[in-house]
């Protein structure tokens, strides 16, 4: 399904430059979450009833998961939860933690500043479409053509190859179960 060769090994570091600031990018599992870093939200591979992965874009020509930033109070559940249909129109059904990706900026305005994300798997039920927020358009693809219709504008490629491979591997044997963090 997915290229498990070329996605991101636990702790593996990648620099990346997002807008004018160098970053220095990481997966960790979900067993082994960073040691430090300011919480930074939730993104999901979503998987739709008929098993589609979706996602989403502001401009329809760049594409990415869906997810977002915490509001206060908000633990990761809530965040995946409430980000994934703010942008997507979708419900979390059930959702597993696949891990985390943790940056580092290296350079720019925010140098020194560490981002800890958690990204899950979820089960999502389809609601209408009716964009209030930021996304305006959503995609529903097959799991095997997910990861080439992302832009790796927010993180590089390996880290969502990772991502995508352990949702998938979930999904083969069927394992997804009710996560809280």
């Amino acid at each position: 399904m997915t290229d498990s060769e070329s996605a991101a090994s636990d702790g593996e570091e990648f620099d990346f430059r997002i807008g004018h600031q160098d970053w220095v990018i990481s997966w960790h599992p979900a067993a082994l979450p960073p040691p430090s870093g300011r919480p930074h939200g939730a993104s999901a591979v979503c998987i739709t009833p008929d098993g589609d992965v979706l996602l989403v874009s502001q401009d329809g020509k760049s594409w990415d998961l869906p997810g977002g930033r915490p509001e206060a109070g908000e633990d990761l559940r809530e965040t995946l939860d409430r980000e994934v249909l703010e942008e997507a129109c979708v419900r979390v059904e059930e959702a597993s933690l696949l891990g985390f990706t943790k940056g580092v900026c290296k350079s720019g305005p925010e140098k020194g500043l560490i981002l800890v994300r958690s990204v899950w798997r979820a089960a999502v039920s389809i609601r209408e479409w009716d964009p209030e927020h930021e996304m305006s358009h959503r995609r529903f693809v097959p799991f095997h053509e997910a990861i080439e219709q992302i832009s790796f504008s927010l993180c590089p490629r390996p880290v969502y190859q990772r991502a995508i491979h352990e949702a998938w591997a979930m999904s083969a044997n069927n394992s997804l179960g009710e996560s809280k963090e």
